[in-house]
């Protein structure tokens, strides 16, 4: 007996976002720029990314729109590109941080949580949870290092 397929997979939500960032590397890639990373060598340096996974990574973040490039020159320097959050990008915060909720019931480490969810003023933790429709503001919510983090953010 075989496994049904979805014939028209492109109309599920799931399948489309994972089109884009469902590779191990794009999500890290997202996670950093939310940290506040925005150049080459620093995800590349940060994340032990081969340099060539790196910028198809990159080109299918910025592609997708979650991702703006931008040129900038260091004096002496030839220009080179960083990567920008978009709004799309600065979106997927909410997706990272029901990973970071999930992980932290369902497979924590004996080490503490890496990242904790907290109001960005007050370091206040908060939860995800759903809520009526509007606004889920974003921008209220820090993910922070946590006591099982070897970040320097």
């Amino acid at each position: 007996m075989g496994v049904a397929v979805d014939i028209d997979a492109r109309r599920c939500q799931i399948v489309r976002t994972l089109d884009i960032v469902g590779e191990k590397w794009s999500l890290l890639i997202v996670r950093n720029a939310v940290r506040g990373q925005t150049r080459f060598s620093e995800f590349r340096d940060s994340l032990g990314v081969p340099s060539d996974i790196l910028t198809a990574r990159l080109g299918t973040l910025v592609a997708a729109g979650i991702l703006e490039k931008r040129s900038y020159r260091e004096p002496g320097s030839r220009e080179r590109s960083s990567y920008h959050l978009t709004e799309s990008g600065l979106a997927l915060k909410l997706v990272l941080a029901a990973m970071v909720q999930w992980s932290d019931e369902f497979n924590p480490t004996v080490y503490g949580p890496a990242s904790i969810l907290a109001d960005p003023e007050t370091h206040e933790k908060v939860e995800l949870a759903f809520v009526p429709m509007g606004d889920p503001h974003s921008d209220e919510v820090a993910i922070l290092p946590g006591p099982g983090s070897l970040a320097t953010w």
